[in-house]
């Protein structure tokens, strides 16, 4: 026998079950967007792999390891399956002039992808939320983001989520803190794993973001990056800062900080939780104006974040929301010639009267359909036989509450079910 075929590993099926908590978050997402102004956007999931290599950088793990690339047989293009969407994002709003008209904010959702060892709250199809604020300079539209993070976990209930913030500075301020750190690390060579050494001189920056236990003392001995701030980024840090005290969000200031995408430079912060063990991380952002420059187009200031969907709908699920599944209104049975094709008539009339009506497909007795709509957890039946049908009218039989059988006129039936 053929062994049935399973979805690719780390790539989910969201099931019957599972769609109201997504519907639920998505919904709360665009009304918390629209409260800020942010409009949509929708880029392809496939990018010519250049995007993400001059974006993201070509020395990051994303690039090296993690992007799902293949050569397009047709022309020899090397494509791949968007690993984030910042990039996507911008390149959208070069190509279309999206700034012309002034600053834009703009949101997106959808399927992202990384090749990674599936594991609870990391998947090779996972799905985000992205916000990109493009054209705004900062600190006033970075504090605007984060406090849009922590209005959202307000509005969804989610007290146990804590926010840190760094900034990377300019890129000259960076040029300096990397000299540094360069020296630092050398100087601590015997120490550093395969990793910090391969990075050493391409990329030093991504040595302080090392999850591997045994960098930790190094990483803590390293020099700090805020020491090494011009006036410029000094100030703006402190305006983010000032900002989200005179908003009350609560921050903690983390040095080490400094996101995994090369784009970035300034204000950065991740907003974490305790109850999804080594994945914390469920909504990051900062600032990144360079990247406009940096795939082909003129400079512009921008910032923007996004938020992981499965982790933020764990944090929901787990104990703290429960959406059952909305009942149909009515559930129509039917049997006979005429009847049958009345009935067809009376589920789209229900319908255009804005109820919920399943219509009951694949035959069988008035007993057995009973049945049917009893399991099925609509709040009605609705029987419709040969006499109904040559009368014009319908049988309706309340199942979730005590009630005789009537016989009335579908508008009449459409109503009494509206106000019950």
């Amino acid at each position: 026998m053929t062994q049935p075929i399973q979805a690719v590993r780390g790539m989910n099926d969201v099931l019957p079950a599972e769609s109201p908590l997504w519907e639920f978050f998505e919904d709360s997402v665009r009304r918390w967007l629209s409260q800020y102004g942010y409009r949509g956007i929708r880029m392809p999931v496939l990018e010519k792999t250049e995007l993400f290599v001059r974006s993201i950088g070509e020395v990051t793990d994303i690039v090296e390891k993690e992007m799902y690339t293949f050569v397009d047989h047709l022309n020899g293009e090397s494509l791949t399956l968007r690993p984030e969407g910042t990039a996507s994002c911008v390149r959208a709003a070069i190509e279309h002039n999206l700034l012309y008209h002034g600053p834009q904010r703009l949101y997106y959702s959808g399927p992202m992808f990384r090749h990674e060892r599936p594991q609870k709250g990391r998947y090779r199809q996972f799905h985000q939320v992205g916000v990109e604020a493009l054209g705004f300079p900062g600190p006033e539209v970075d504090a605007e983001q984060v406090v849009m993070g922590a209005r959202l976990w307000k509005q969804l209930g989610l007290g146990d989520i804590r926010l840190e913030i760094n900034t990377l500075g300019s890129s000259a301020s960076r040029g300096r803190y990397r000299a540094r750190l360069v020296k630092y690390l050398e100087g601590h060579a015997a120490r550093l794993d395969e990793d910090a050494k391969r990075r050493l001189h391409s990329n030093p920056l991504r040595v302080l973001d090392s999850k591997n236990p045994a960098m930790r003392e190094v990483i803590a001995g390293a020099p700090r990056m805020l020491d090494d701030l011009d006036e410029g980024s000094l100030q703006s840090f402190e305006s983010l800062q000032s900002l989200l005290r005179v908003a009350g969000v609560a921050f903690e200031i983390n040095p080490r900080l400094v996101r995994g995408l090369d784009y970035y430079n300034d204000a950065v912060y991740e907003w974490t939780t305790a109850r999804l063990g080594a994945q914390a991380t469920v909504c990051a952002g900062g600032r990144y104006d360079g990247l406009f420059e940096q795939i082909g187009g003129k400079p512009a200031p921008a910032c923007g974040f996004a938020m992981g969907v499965e982790r933020i709908l764990t944090l929901l699920a787990d104990g703290r929301w429960r959406e059952p599944h909305a009942p149909a209104d009515a559930y129509v049975v039917h049997a006979g010639e005429k009847g049958d094709r009345f009935a067809w008539s009376v589920a789209e009339r229900l319908r255009e009267a804005g109820l919920k009506a399943i219509f009951h497909c694949g035959g069988g007795s008035f007993k057995s359909q009973m049945k049917r709509a009893d399991s099925s957890g609509a709040r009605y039946a609705v029987i419709v036989g040969d006499d109904e049908a040559a009368r014009g009218t319908i049988s309706l039989k309340p199942l979730r509450q005590p009630g005789e059988q009537i016989t009335l006129g579908v508008d009449e039936a459409a109503a009494l079910i509206r106000a019950a």
